[in-house]
This record gives C-alpha cells, structure tokens and sequence, in this order.
C-alpha cells in the first residue's frame, strides 16, 4: 500500500485511513495534510510570478515555487518511509523470543525500529516548518489576491508539524538510548518554537493585507 498513497483516490485513501489498519496512521496521514498545506503556498507563489503586476518580484517567487515543489516531493517520499518505518516496527513483534539469544536478538531490533520509526516522522516535522517558513516569506510579497491561502498552507503545515510529533512522542518512551531521546526532545523544542514564530509572523501579514 505504501507505495500507493499518491496514486489514490482521496476517497479512497480516506476509507483506509478510517478502517481497522494500522497504515495509514498519524505520521503519514500528517505529511500528506503537509502536502497540502505545502500546495497552497506553491499556488500563491504561482499566482504571484505569473501576475504582471509583481514583474518586480517574478524570481524570488519561482524560486519560491521550486523549493516549495521540492519540498511537497519530499514529503511524498517521507508519507512512504513512515508508513514501511511502522510496518518494521510492528514486525519485530512477530520475531521469535524462545532462546535467551532470540530475545536479545528481538530487543535490539525493537530498539533500532523504534528508532527508525521516530526519525521518519521527525524528518516530517522539520519539513513541515520548512513549508512555514516559505509561507512566512511569500507573506510579504505574494499575490494579495490569494494572500489567504498562504496563511492556510502556514496553518495546515504548523499543524501537520505538530500532529505528526506526536508519533515522535509515543516511541520515545520505548528508547532507552538517553542521548538519542534528550537530541530528539531538543529538536521537538526548536521545531515547535521557531513555527509558531513564522506562523505569527505570516499569519499577521495575511490579516493585516486582507484589510
């Protein structure tokens, strides 16, 4: 299914979410919300380089528009990853644990796929404050007649951010590498302080050019 996400119908993509299966979850459900948030900042950037009226500001939106591609393509890659990242996890469960040498053997693989599982999501996260960002800088100069929908795509992406940590979240508990778990919390900090800065920010630009 992993492989599939994309080339689903939303309809359908959004039955599976709701049933009984494990994938899609949280981490994959969040980066494609994320696309989304992303697509409306790559709409205004669009909208603003291809208007005569912002002649002036032309390359600094296509560059916009690149990155912010780049970053929907990321998040693409990154839907897939989280979902085969859990598929691991969950199948380290199914490893026998019948020896002493098995149970060693299962509590390692536990500990890399709980890692694994949680660097996925985390690479999200940083990806979605990278959209955040982009939405805080296309606020001051974007196409004041689709100035809204940047403030959606920093919205949607701050809340992707922080919905998909919380699949950071639930792992950390399992890890009992101290220092991977005290640089993964730190990370969560900086994430979640810089993107409601570049929310506020933009958000404030938005309110205030829609008059």
């Amino acid at each position: 299914m992993a492989q599939q996400v994309y080339d689903m119908k939303v309809s359908d993509f959004i039955e599976i979410a709701a049933s009984k299966s494990h994938t899609p979850g949280g981490g994959n459900v969040s980066a494609v919300v994320a696309t989304l948030g992303a697509s409306m900042v790559a709409m205004v950037g669009n909208l603003t380089l291809s208007n005569k009226k912002y002649e002036e500001v032309k390359d600094r939106a296509q560059a916009s528009v690149d990155r912010v591609m780049d970053m929907i393509a990321k998040l693409k890659e990154l839907t897939i990853k989280d979902i085969e990242a859990f598929d691991a996890y969950m199948a380290v469960f199914r490893m026998p644990k019948d020896t002493e040498e098995q149970k060693k053997a299962r509590a390692q693989a536990m500990q890399d796929a709980a890692k694994a599982a949680t660097l996925v999501p985390l690479e999200i996260c940083q990806t979605c404050l990278a959209v955040v960002q982009e939405a805080e800088d296309l606020s001051k100069y974007g196409n004041l007649m689709a100035i809204s929908d940047v403030g959606v795509g920093a919205m949607v992406a701050e809340a992707a951010l922080r919905s998909c940590m919380l699949s950071v979240d639930i792992n950390l508990p399992s890890i009992k590498d101290q220092a991977f778990v005290d640089k993964v919390q730190g990370e969560k900090a900086r994430l979640f302080t810089r993107a409601e800065k570049m929310r506020t920010l933009a958000m404030a630009r938005v309110i205030e050019k829609m008059g």
